[in-house]
């Protein structure tokens, strides 16, 4: 069995997707296809003995798609295709509604104007014959296979419309000899073509941000590595580098692939990683990843992992992954119109066969004027304003209380969720190292300690001298003149000022160079209680005068989120990257009783997918781009705000402002919105269901009613304002504090 994972051009809507799938899962070798519509892409499992790559596609072509079974194009190929997309269904929305706008205007306000029936057909047929082809195109190639979708809808209704309006400006007299009027709907085929269009334009874009965090997590591949083969260094591209390659990392460039330190150290920014602030140091034998960004040393490395196994590649897959699953409201749209769309076709069929048969004389013209009023009745502008109007009002009222909702996929979720996973770095703290405390040691000049460490760490980028010259700021000054200075990496920095050697660094540096540590302050070194977090000694001439004790810091709204999510009988999980002592303390001060430290980005989706295999209903809340996979497979995928763009675009719900409590309002907006759109779903029906019998005519044995196709336009457009008026009730609403 092979699983691959495809490119598919031309879905346009959630019916769409499903076409593709029950096309391509229904084939023999088939074992399993999933479309993710945000991506437009689709995993296939499928034997390769029996189905090839080739075959896929022609199927997928056969209902009006195209599957792309090539290599995926490079970023920026495939930004380019995405622009161009984007601008062609831009194009085909705006030139559609300047060809309707004087279609809508002769019909409802200059109908008797010399020629009108022809001037609007001229209009008209632009919009039907090449703006709004695909729906045409699709329509019929669903037709094909005994399938159909909101196209078909589209196409059956407008289509309808245009052709009986075509017949009366070509043949007026036939309906009038017969006692009828001949009205004319181009104004209706024309202006319900230019808002789907228009629609569709609006959904690209979203849809087109929805693979931000997969564009994102490719930006972050290098494009070129440094290698040494056969005595000398040359530059190759990075797909090129081989298991065994030796690569050269200079400072301030990105690691090129996973592999092993053979010569050098240096500090590693692994935050996209690891999600943790700080940089790893690394000397021989330590791994390093793919991606993360050497800070200060120059090193060698033996690749390991190259091309697809890199761990940012299996980050990448597995957020694609992650992303295609199924929510149940994603799939609501698929069911309803698999019902509705044959139901529709079947009622102005049999009503139209009905009036053949038994009607009163002309039949002909009664059955015709009574498929037309249904098909445009049942035309699904209501259903396709639904969801996204709702969603409108619902991300602005968001907005507002600093909560993004990213989509409807995860609203029927949130009220099942009865278990949150939190990342410690960045979520329930601040991400951002800070001192906690400092205290003197030695016995001279306080003032003029301060002043030469704040010159010495000034010299340093290190996060943790950043820190402290941060904390010193404003009591000291830089005004001396440095000696010598050397950065030993992975354990501090060593400095001559005024004729003293001053060593500045972790407990390690100070063993390693003979310092001995004042008893008074090795008990704490050993503590868990409230100073945990990284020690820097300032030792000036083999003395330790100095100590800073410096931790990332709880956000102070974190502890109240907590309690009240606990509160609300939502069990409360912390993940960490950081050391079992840092997350005992964190969870001991937030009252967290389940928490895991020292994880990796595979170990926060393997937690997360455990906890959804015990039945609970997930919620991730995380920051990093190794939050991403867990973020994605998560029940309801939450990112802060101020992490990575590559987070905010995994998740589902993203907090602006980077504060827990705005889970509360999260969840409730989510609900409000969730309700909203049910709400629309049903109104958009009942006015369909009421009005179809009547536009088939059972009214007319009992006082002679027929209802004109124009009152049907009328109805439907009712049925669009309803949906629209009761999304803005959202805006009403409130939320928590």
């Amino acid at each position: 069995m092979i699983k691959s994972n495809y490119k598919v051009e031309g879905m346009h809507c959630a019916s769409c997707a499903a076409s593709v799938e029950s096309m391509l899962g229904a084939q023999e070798g088939v074992e399993q296809a999933r479309v993710n519509f945000a991506d437009e892409s689709v995993w296939v499992e499928y034997d390769d003995q029996v189905v090839s790559a080739g075959k896929l596609k022609q199927w997928v072509q056969q209902i009006g798609y195209d599957l792309l079974v090539d290599d995926r194009p490079d970023l920026e190929e495939e930004q380019a295709k995405e622009r161009s997309k984007l601008k062609r269904a831009r194009n085909n929305a705006l030139f559609a509604i300047v060809f309707s706008l004087p279609v809508f205007v002769i019909s409802m306000f200059v109908p008797n104007i010399p020629y009108a029936n022809w001037i609007m057909l001229v209009f008209t047929l632009p919009v039907i014959a090449w703006f709004g082809r695909e729906f045409f195109q699709i329509a019929w190639k669903q037709a094909r296979h005994l399938s159909a979708n909101m196209d078909t809808l589209v196409a059956l209704g407008t289509g309808a419309a245009f052709l009986f309006s075509l017949f009366n400006t070509l043949v007026p007299d036939y309906l009038q000899s017969r006692g009828l009027t001949p009205h004319v709907y181009y104004e209706a085929a024309s202006v319900i073509i230019s808002l789907i269009l228009l629609g569709r334009y609006f959904e690209a874009r979203a849809k087109s941000r929805t693979s931000d965090s997969i564009k994102r997590l490719m930006g972050l591949q290098v494009k070129t590595a440094r290698v040494e083969r056969d005595g000398r260094e040359m530059e190759i591209a990075v797909d090129q580098v081989q298991v065994g390659d030796i690569v050269m990392v200079r400072p301030g460039e990105k690691v090129p692939v996973d592999g092993v330190i053979t010569q050098g150290y240096s500090s590693v920014d692994e935050s996209m990683i690891t999600g943790e602030s700080l940089p790893a140091e690394k000397q021989e034998g330590d791994r390093v990843i793919g991606a993360t960004i050497n800070k200060t040393g120059t090193f060698r490395i033996k690749a390991e992992k190259v091309g697809s196994d890199t761990v940012l590649s299996q980050i990448i897959r597995m957020v694609r992954e992650a992303q295609g699953s199924k929510a149940p409201v994603q799939k609501l749209a698929d069911r309803i119109a698999a019902i509705f769309v044959p139901a529709v076709i079947a009622i102005a069929l049999a009503s139209a066969l009905v009036w053949y048969l038994a009607g009163p004389s002309p039949q002909l013209t009664y059955a015709f004027v009574t498929l037309v009023t249904v098909l445009i009745i049942a035309c699904p502008c209501a259903l396709g304003l639904a969801t996204p109007t709702a969603l409108m009002v619902g991300i602005g009222k968001g907005a507002e209380n600093g909560v993004l909702i990213r989509d409807a996929t995860i609203l029927e979720k949130v009220n099942q969720v009865d278990s949150i996973v939190v990342d410690k770095t960045g979520t329930i703290t601040t991400g951002q190292p800070v001192v906690s405390d400092m205290q003197y040691l030695g016995q001279g000049d306080n003032r003029e300690l301060l002043n030469l460490v704040y010159t010495i760490e000034s010299r340093s980028d290190h996060p943790l001298a950043g820190a402290i010259t941060r904390y010193l700021s404003d009591n000291a000054y830089n005004g001396y003149d440095i000696g010598e200075f050397d950065y030993l990496s992975g354990q501090g920095i060593r400095a001559t000022l005024k004729d003293d050697e001053f060593l500045i660094g972790s407990h390690s540096l100070m063993e390693k160079r003979q310092v001995r540590i004042p008893e008074k302050i090795a008990p704490r070194e050993q503590s868990d209680g409230d100073h945990v977090g990284s020690r820097v000694y300032v030792a000036r001439n083999g003395q330790v005068e100095m100590l800073f004790r410096i931790e990332d810091q709880i956000k102070p709204t974190s502890i109240r989120a907590i309690r009240d999510l606990q509160d609300s009988g939502i069990e409360v999980h912390m993940m960490t990257g950081d050391n079992e002592q840092v997350a005992a303390d964190i969870a001991q001060k937030t009252g967290i009783h389940n928490y895991k430290a020292e994880v990796m980005p595979e170990d926060k989706l393997a937690y997360v997918k455990a906890l959804q295999q015990k039945g609970h209903k997930v919620a991730m809340v995380g920051d990093g781009i190794n939050d991403s996979p867990a973020l994605a497979q998560a029940d309801i995928g939450i990112a802060m705000g101020q992490g990575t763009d590559v987070a905010i675009e995994s998740a589902q719900i993203t907090l602006v402002k980077g504060d827990l409590e705005k889970i509360r309002s999260a969840i409730a907006l989510s609900r409000s919105t969730l309700q909203t759109i049910k709400q629309n779903l049903f109104w958009a029906f009942f006015y369909n269901i009421i009005a179809i019998p009547i536009a088939a005519g059972v009214l007319y044995p009992v006082n002679g009613f027929l209802l004109n196709p124009m009152i049907a336009g009328a109805a439907m457009s009712f049925s669009s304002v309803s949906v629209v008026m009761n999304s803005l009730r959202l805006k009403r609403r409130k939320l928590f504090d």
